[in-house]
């Protein structure tokens, strides 16, 4: 039996733990790009999509803009979130689309389907919704949120950076948003240039 099929017809009854829920004052952390072709901004849900770069995009096919479906995707620690957006090229590069990194706190407890325990192989799937297909991976997206409406996003492991846990946010939870990220700062900051290195090196990653 494969392990990331497409999702069944019906999704079972959620449990009491597989629901994570991220408390008030979590911080969370994402990169952005604020120039290139598709600028955007720290606290920005996409609405158009789904693309295929997208692993949990739920909106339907074809890609599309969509006010009823957004998405934002964040990590839970600065690793994860540099590991993820410079995973095609393993090299962080600190101008090309004028990155930022933005930490930002919810300002509310927001639910999560959790990814990384039991739900994916009672539902029929396996660990491989983090790692494998991102087609079929939207495909359950979709279900997830067809299924469970209580239900605002997604924790998953990272593929990239030793199964830290990234956050797939539907548009709901952008009443948890703040107004003002808590650190807000361009990648090419001399600040970070320590860090970054530092990141690379865990990596496997190259800076310019």
């Amino acid at each position: 039996m494969a392990k990331l099929p497409l999702p069944p017809e019906r999704l079972p009854l959620l449990r009491a733990r597989d629901i994570h829920r991220l408390p008030t004052g979590t911080t969370t952390w994402r990169i952005y790009r604020a120039g290139g072709r598709h600028p955007s901004t720290w606290s920005a849900f996409r609405r158009y999509g789904p693309l295929a770069t997208g692993r949990f995009d739920p909106h339907p096919r074809p890609p599309h803009d969509d006010p009823a479906h957004g998405i934002i995707y964040a990590a839970l620690d600065i690793i994860a979130t540099v590991a993820e957006v410079f995973q095609e090229t393993r090299i962080i590069d600190r101008t090309w689309g004028e990155p930022w990194l933005a930490g930002f706190e919810l300002h509310r407890e927001v639910p999560l389907l959790d990814l990384t325990g039991a739900w994916p192989t009672r539902a029929g799937a396996s660990q491989a919704l983090s790692t494998g297909r991102r087609d079929i991976a939207r495909a359950w997206s979709r279900a997830i949120r067809a299924a469970y409406p209580s239900i605002q996003g997604l924790l998953y492991r990272s593929s990239m950076a030793g199964g830290s846990r990234n956050l797939a946010l539907f548009e709901v939870v952008e009443d948890a948003m703040p107004s003002h990220p808590s650190l807000h700062i361009p990648l090419v900051h001399p600040g970070l240039d320590l860090p970054l290195r530092r990141l690379a090196d865990d990596l496997g990653y190259g800076l310019r």
